[in-house]
This record gives structure tokens, sequence and C-alpha cells, in this order.
């Protein structure tokens, strides 16, 4: 399996962060994992890694819900970024609230390739690693 240099983790919520980083961490596959806490400090991280050429995350968990700015805000502005820093991370939305409309909605983001419910769990990484980093 493939190992990742940077895994980005999107969530409002300081437990699921906590949790999601330390599976990530026991199970090896990444050289380092960043936390934001909502959709403006993720795109603030990604412009500020593209304007220092700084490696862009292979992985990024999203959450849907969150202040200042949402996962779906998020997803609009980041698709405003250039392609460059768009084809190298591959976004997973995480939520433990998601409405039928939240994952219809979700189906018109090009940069979402799977929706996963909270918490993170083992399996979900083996799985998102084998599909998208063979």
């Amino acid at each position: 399996m493939k190992r990742l240099n940077l895994i980005l983790l999107v969530d409002d919520d300081e437990t699921t962060n906590y949790l999601n980083k330390r599976l990530l961490t026991r199970m090896n596959i990444t050289d380092q994992i960043e936390v934001v806490t909502n959709g403006e400090e993720a795109l603030r991280y990604l412009t500020n890694a593209i304007d220092n050429n700084q490696p862009l995350p292979d992985l990024m968990f999203l959450d849907i819900k969150m202040p200042v700015m949402d996962g779906f805000e998020f997803l609009d502005q980041y698709h405003q970024l250039p392609e460059s820093a768009q084809k190298c991370i591959v976004v997973m939305m995480l939520t433990s609230s998601a409405s039928f409309y939240d994952l219809e909605k979700l189906k018109k983001y090009n940069a979402v390739q799977q929706h996963i419910s909270k918490p993170l769990e083992e399996a979900h990484v083996r799985e998102i690693l084998q599909d998208y980093f063979q």
C-alpha cells in the first residue's frame, strides 16, 4: 500500500479530530497529519501551501457542518483553486448527520470521491487507500 505524504483533517469537532488523528497515526500510513477546524482555515492552508510550494494533501477528510465556512462552501471555493492544487487531493466527506439533501448535493462536486459516516474506522481508511492510492 502506498504511503501518503500528507492527510488534512477538516472538522470543527475536537474529539473527532483527536480520534481520527490517533487512528491514522496508529495505522502509520502518512508522514504528516494536519488539522484545521473549518473550511476557511482549510482554504488558507491550501493557498499557503500553493504559494510557498509546499506539499499539498494527498487525502482530505472534510466535515459538512462547520462554523465560519461549512464543507459545501469550502468545496465551492476549492473548485476555484488552480487545477494543480485540486487534482492531488481526494476529498471524502465525513458527517454524523447527513440528510438526503446533503448526500444529493454532494454529487455535484467532482472532488468528493466518497461519503463516510463518523467516526472514521480503520476499514474505511484501508478501503480508501486501496481504491485511490494503489
